[in-house]
């Protein structure tokens, strides 16, 4: 019996922040020239949830992750058995090999999105990878099968969510200022947001706590250092 569970798989579009682009970890697996979304396998003695925690932590190194399960891709169209089979063999591994078998068939991959601070990473690719890099979102690499489709609806899925789903998350250090907060907000929606109805919004909503100003030598320009309202996570 395999050690895995067949059929299904996961997959994470990992969100991180650079200070004012948005980016996503992309793994290319070694020989291939193919792009991917980090994911992989279920145990079958671990919960889904488990498994990609395990799988992120990989990656980045961190435990502590947001993480939200968004959809689940089931089309036929992703089942291409021939990926697989060129990933194994660029690796080394005999593709017709009996116990490598269940990985060519069809798989369902449940997505899910992770949000964390992009300084906090030395993304480290897995064992059948030559990288895990960071890549803009308008500026991602040809990516396979379905993973194209999967990024477009976690960003979907931010954006829909966004007001909810920032507070108390990683994409920001525990203090930050108002235009830092913005950049991320332009950064998810792709377009740039008039400070004052910005800051009126964000004030309004009462997510956040104000704290000393940010001293940088010029006293009256020092902006407030905000931090998000423990009760409100």
């Amino acid at each position: 019996m395999s050690k895995y569970i067949p059929h299904i798989a996961y997959d994470s579009v990992i969100f991180g922040f650079s200070g004012d682009q948005l980016k996503i970890l992309i793994l290319e697996y070694h020989n291939t020239e193919l792009f991917a979304l980090p994911g992989g396998f279920v145990k079958e003695t671990e919960d889904l949830n488990h498994a990609v925690r395990r799988g992120l932590e990989e990656r980045t190194g961190l435990k502590n992750i947001y993480l939200e399960q968004f959809y689940t891709f089931g089309s036929l169209k992703r089942y291409q058995s021939e990926i697989m089979k060129t990933i194994l063999e660029a690796n080394g591994f005999d593709s017709d090999d009996a116990k490598y078998s269940w990985m060519l068939d069809r798989f369902i991959t449940v997505a899910y999105y992770a949000l964390i601070n992009y300084k906090d990473v030395v993304p480290k690719p897995d064992n059948l990878s030559d990288s895990c890099k960071w890549y803009a979102i308008d500026q991602l690499p040809p990516l396979m099968l379905d993973h194209t489709d999967i990024v477009a609806k976690a960003i979907q899925t931010l954006r829909e969510n966004l007001d909810r789903n920032l507070v108390g998350r990683n994409l920001l250090p525990e203090k930050f200022t108002m235009k830092e907060l913005q950049q991320v907000y332009e950064a998810i929606l792709g377009v740039k947001l008039r400070r004052t109805t910005f800051q009126r919004k964000i004030l309004s909503m009462d997510l956040l706590l104000r704290h000393e100003k940010q001293y940088s030598g010029r006293a009256h320009k020092a902006p407030f250092l905000y931090s998000f309202r423990s009760e409100k996570i």
